[in-house]
């Protein structure tokens, strides 16, 4: 019975991941979204709504941002901060293509 689980959970695996052509872009996307909000939060030493003495400055909500990759195009929204000190190295100020994405990811 326990076999029958397994090959049924792999046969759904498998029809998300040929059926949805969406679904590499949800996960790429989902992952750099992540990202993006980690380096805000190393950039400023401190979480949202987290006070404390190291904190250096204060989020100033996003910024819509597409970037266009081999998985489709990228909805992100790139947080910044009040000060406008805050730049993601994942990609160029004005950059709407993945070549420099691709060379971020691989040295992290």
């Amino acid at each position: 019975m326990a076999y029958k689980q397994r090959t049924g959970m792999a046969t759904a695996t498998q029809s998300i991941l040929t059926d949805d052509p969406d679904f590499l872009r949800l996960i790429v996307e989902r992952v750099i979204q992540e990202v993006l909000d980690a380096e805000m939060t190393a950039h400023l030493h401190a979480e949202s709504y987290e006070r404390s003495p190291e904190r250096r400055g204060y989020r100033n909500g996003f910024k819509p941002r597409s970037l266009n990759t081999r998985v489709g195009t990228l909805s992100l929204q790139v947080p910044q901060d009040r000060d406008g000190t805050f730049s993601t190295q994942l990609f160029a100020r004005y950059q709407r293509n993945e070549k420099a994405l691709v060379l971020a990811l691989m040295e992290m």
